[in-house]
């Protein structure tokens, strides 16, 4: 008997026909092994992706911090989830740093983590250990080997630019020439942004040299050309910021990644070991690495961790790819070594060569 068939019989056959096939549910359930909502897969842990919705419904709901309604579509994500689910989602602290989400769970209790590598790096015994549905689809150095953390999305370090004041920069070295008004997204010393537009600007065949991007501004600086953002005609942020701006104002701001600076980087996702709602954690996870969740991050002009694995079995949105500002070859991305010298290089220079 199909779905139509049974569903139009009901009146008739309440118990016959449909309610056969509850019953035999009902009984496969019945063998399924116990739930474990601190399991470490769908599969060991809940067996089914219903059980685990079921389990993550009971809890009802799902705290989330560090999540910009406006950050790669984050808040269509949020509602897509809450409305799918019938779960509550609290979003805390929507403006926290990565390093800020680490200090303040312990008061906060999130339920689940956005951060940038470095910082999960170093927290990994705060992570409960989970792969998702899709671990394989994602790139082995965007993920911990044991499932504490898991690359969700990346992006390039970017040049944002007005074209009705300034030529297109080819290179960072470009910015130094007459008539660029040029802003880093954030103080290097705390903001990931700020940080990362140092470094591509320090990048050298492959590497970055702190030494050259710390140069590089303070030229700017004693030039009288590093501004506030709100004053500058050229902005360098990742490549997800400036092409939201691009796409609101496309006469007035366009995007580039420099061809001998290609930085990359990923924000991973993590569950707290302390999540007070521990299904509800993992559900998350399922959603935002699954097809539409990876593609909702898209659609905020983010790049999917799974976006090759989704191009080649077809469920990558490509329309929506093909908005994406163009890259001149796969990322590069800065080992925790490298991050780590680079901040201690900043933390002493900085401020005595830009201040």
């Amino acid at each position: 008997m199909t779905v139509r068939t049974c569903a139009a019989a009901a009146a008739i056959l309440v118990s016959a026909g449909c309610g056969a096939s509850t019953d035999s549910t009902s009984e496969e359930a019945k063998k399924l092994p116990p739930v474990n909502v601190q399991a470490d897969s769908l599969k060991s842990g809940f067996s089914t992706m219903e059980r685990l919705v079921e389990s993550a419904k009971k809890e009802g709901q799902l705290n989330v911090i560090a999540l910009p309604r406006d950050w790669v579509n984050f808040g269509e994500l949020i509602d897509r989830f809450a409305d799918k689910y019938g779960i509550k989602v609290n979003e805390l602290e929507p403006n926290a740093s990565s390093r800020r989400e680490i200090d303040v769970a312990p008061q906060l209790k999130p339920d689940v983590f956005d951060l940038t590598m470095d910082v999960a790096v170093s927290a990994a015994d705060r992570f409960a250990p989970y792969k998702v549905q899709g671990w394989l689809d994602l790139p082995d150095q965007v993920k911990d080997p044991s499932g504490a953390w898991y690359g969700a999305y990346g992006g390039y370090m970017s040049i944002g630019y007005d074209p009705r004041q300034v030529k297109p920069p080819a290179s960072f070295s470009d910015l130094q020439r007459p008539g660029y008004r040029v802003a880093l997204d954030g103080d290097p010393l705390r903001s990931a942004a700020g940080f990362g537009g140092v470094m591509a600007a320090s990048m050298r065949s492959g590497a970055p040299q702190p030494a050259q991007g710390v140069a590089l501004f303070a030229k700017l600086k004693q030039e009288g050309r590093l501004t506030e953002p709100a004053k500058a005609n050229t902005i360098i942020t990742w490549d997800h910021l400036n092409a939201v701006r691009g796409a609101h104002h496309p006469d007035s701001w366009k995007v580039t990644i420099p061809r001998d600076a290609a930085l990359g980087g990923y924000h991973v996702q993590a569950i707290s070991k302390a999540a007070p709602h521990p299904a509800a954690a993992r559900l998350w996870q399922e959603f935002v690495f699954s097809d539409e969740g990876q593609n909702l991050l898209q659609k905020g002009y983010a790049r999917p961790a799974r976006a090759e694995a989704m191009l080649m079995k077809g469920t990558l949105d490509q329309e929506l790819a093909a908005h994406l500002p163009k890259a001149p070859g796969p990322p590069v991305l800065m080992t925790i070594p490298q991050t780590d010298a680079a901040k201690a290089y900043l933390k002493t220079e900085w401020a005595k060569s830009v201040g």
